[in-house]
């Protein structure tokens, strides 16, 4: 698919379309005042969504208490070009303007944070990582797809999700719900606010219990979150400190052709052993002070913690690993206006200790043993200055760039004997562990942006942007098949995007194109050595479109039509695989919500969940067909106080894979689950 191919059809629509506002409860949406929503998730600062010189999606609290999701993924089908790939579980996989990305690089190409805050120290990422936030009761949820390594450092790679916390300074509310579902789920969830002369105080949490659809499978989940909220005249301070517990059965894959169409598969767990806890702890207080009308400072200390141990059942071995970290750091940022200029100055800091351990209680091989085959920790230290400018060339133009530096030092203590974690004699083992040292990255990110108002409500918009991340820890210290040490570069990313947003008549609609490559691409090849000399494309189109029809009905439309390939002989295969298309990366995605909703905030709404047939090898032979989703949803006030609300998921009973893989010379599968009617009850104090 060519640039050019996919750069006229967005503006042939614009040129087709007249002006004005939209319904605003989806992904990529406004306020109820219009479009100029405040954002923060773009540029590090409020800004007006209007003003924003890249792609920006917003998932608001209207349309998250709606979903009121069980897994992550159902909330985020309404982002377009964002797939979380859902496991089974909380467990999940991350996909935005990518393929789903496994592995350390299914975590580590994506900063996952809470109020701008990386949820796992960099370099110690979890794939799983967004089981640490509590986006079933946030405030909303921001996500900014394509590389922002300029004012987040590494990781920011394909993209960036932000969960914001409520204020408790305006929303002054306080609530009890309770929802139950089939396989015996139940979750219970309530916040309580308090509001004192400038202080504002907010408690939320939730508490999940769920049976199970597979066999032997089904989790326990707390989470608990506390914020305070100062404000005066020029100083606003807002802390938070939040908790979030799992205990986990897992159920593994199931294997076979289309094996997730047949019956007695389906619910089987052919791995009833495993497992996974996991615990994190998060403090911070962003200090925001007004120097003077047009100065503005701000710096965040934060705390963050991580504690997980799962059995690695993916793995015929079945090895448990357990891994820890602990960071201290701060954000910090100057904000300054000089007549058509605005300049952002910031520095970031990090350090971190992360250690893992991973042991295998049987034996199971000569060359893959029992016992701890990896035991070590990582200090690591990150430093980042960065600034970003914005000249505002006339009243309708500004123009703005960034640029950071950031240096990342990793520490390796290795616990065990160097090489080898087989027997002298045992050639060939699987497991080998690095001397004790020092790696070193430099990194240098830029980007240049312009916004064009076309009239006062739509705007064209484009930037030019690059991201990268380091290696994190596990590639380069969690090593294979005899490889003493792994000399990997940092990936590399290059974007260039073009878009058009704006509001005509009551529609909103936000357009655009992209491209982007990326260099030094890690990955395991078929020697099982950790390598970074892989290439790939990304391009395709992103629309979301937002509807407000007459007589209180809405229509919200998100897709993302796209090609992910290879373009380099990667080594992930004996055949070559240059110009193939990269496995789990489906060329369409998207959906669709049809609703109603009146002044009392009743709402029906049928959505259409699309995701299309997508190759899951890297040769190209093999392939998911991909599936077509339909959901119910409505929601009733009883009175002022007490609303009740229903969901049917799945109302086809469409048998189909959450993701499907191929590994190991065969299909494997996570299977969705048929129809299921989930019954809710809230009720708010004031």
């Amino acid at each position: 698919m060519k640039l050019y191919t996919l750069i006229i059809p967005a503006f042939f629509y614009h040129a087709s379309s007249s002006a004005q506002v939209a319904q605003p409860n989806e992904a990529n949406t406004v306020g109820d005042t219009g479009i100029e929503r405040i954002t923060v998730t773009a540029t590090r600062s409020n800004t007006d969504l209007l003003a924003v010189t890249s792609n920006l999606s917003t998932i608001d609290h209207d349309a998250i208490k709606l979903v009121e999701h069980e897994h992550i993924n159902q909330i985020m089908v309404r982002v377009p070009g964002g797939w979380i790939s859902r496991g089974n579980g909380q467990e999940h996989l991350t996909a935005i303007r990518s393929p789903v990305l496994t592995g350390a690089g299914g975590c580590g190409a994506f900063f996952i944070a809470q109020d701008g805050i990386s949820l796992r120290a960099p370099g110690f990422c979890n794939a799983n990582q967004l089981m640490d936030a509590n986006t079933e009761q946030a405030e909303r949820i921001e996500v900014l797809s394509g590389p922002a390594s300029t004012l987040y450092g590494t990781n920011a790679v394909h993209g960036v999700i932000n969960v914001l916390t409520p204020d408790p300074l305006t929303e002054n509310y306080s609530d009890l719900g309770l929802v139950v579902g089939p396989h015996q789920y139940y979750r219970a969830d309530g916040s309580f606010t308090s509001q004192y002369e400038n202080h504002g105080f907010m408690l939320y949490g939730n508490i999940a219990s769920d049976g199970g659809y597979k066999d032997d499978s089904g989790f326990e989940q707390q989470k608990l979150n506390f914020i305070h909220q100062y404000q005066a005249d020029k100083t606003t301070i807002k802390s938070v400190m939040a908790y979030t517990n799992l205990a986990q059965e897992t159920a593994g894959y199931i294997e076979g052709e289309e094996a997730y169409k047949d019956e007695d598969l389906k619910r089987s767990n052919p791995n009833p052993e495993a497992f996974r806890n996991n615990q994190s702890f998060r403090a911070y207080s962003r200090i925001q002070y007004a120097i003077d009308d047009d100065t503005f400072a701000s710096i965040t200390p934060y705390f963050r913690w991580a504690d997980t141990e799962f059995l690695q059942h993916y793995l015929p071995w079945k090895s448990l690993e357990e891994n820890d970290q602990m960071s201290v750091g701060f954000q910090s940022q100057l904000e300054k206006s000089f007549n058509n200029i605005n300049v952002l100055l910031g520095f970031d800091t990090d350090l971190t200790r992360g250690g893992l351990q991973e042991t295998q209680d049987e034996p199971f091989s000569p060359s893959i043993p029992q016992g701890e085959h990896y035991n070590y920790t990582v200090d690591a230290t990150i430093y980042a200055p960065f600034v970003e400018a914005t000249w505002f060339a006339t009243e309708k133009l500004h123009i703005n760039a960034g640029l950071r530096f950031e240096d990342t030092t990793y520490d390796y203590h290795n616990k065990l004997s160097d090489g080898s974690a087989c027997a002298a004699h045992i050639e060939n083992c699987r497991f080998s562990r690095p001397a004790s040292q020092k790696v070193n990255y430099q990194e240098v990110s830029n980007q240049v942006g312009f916004n064009y108002r076309i009239t006062t409500q739509n705007t064209v918009y484009g930037q030019f942007s690059n991201g990268y991340r380091a290696p994190q820890a596990t590639e380069l210290f969690r090593l294979q098949d005899g490889q003493v040490i792994a000399d990997l570069d940092t990936e590399n990313i290059e974007s260039i995007e073009l878009g058009i947003r704006g509001n005509t008549l009551n529609l909103f609609y936000d357009m655009n194109v992209f491209s982007m490559d990326k260099d030094n691409f890690i990955f395991q090849d078929t020697n099982r050595q950790n390598i970074s000399d892989g290439e790939t494309s990304h391009q395709g189109i992103e629309f979301s479109l937002n509807y407000q029809l007459p007589k209180n009905f809405y229509a919200n439309v998100n897709g993302t039509f796209a090609e992910h390939k290879y373009q380099s002989s990667v080594s992930l295969s004996n055949t070559d695989i240059k110009g193939n298309y990269i496995d789990t990366a489906p060329e369409t995605m998207g959906s669709m919500q049809l609703g109603w909703r009146d002044e009392q905030n009743n709402q029906l709404e049928v959505e259409w969940v699309h995701l299309g047939e997508y190759f899951v090898d890297p040769e190209n032979t093999a392939k998911y067909s991909g599936h077509n989703l339909l959901n119910l949803r409505a929601r009733f006030n009883v009175n002022n106080q007490l609303s009740v609300s229903a969901r049917l998921l799945n109302v086809t009973n469409a048998d189909y894979a959450e993701r499907a893989d191929y590994s190991f010379g065969n299909y494997r599968y996570f299977v969705g689950e048929p129809r299921s009617l989930f019954i809710s009850m809230r009720y708010m104090f004031n």
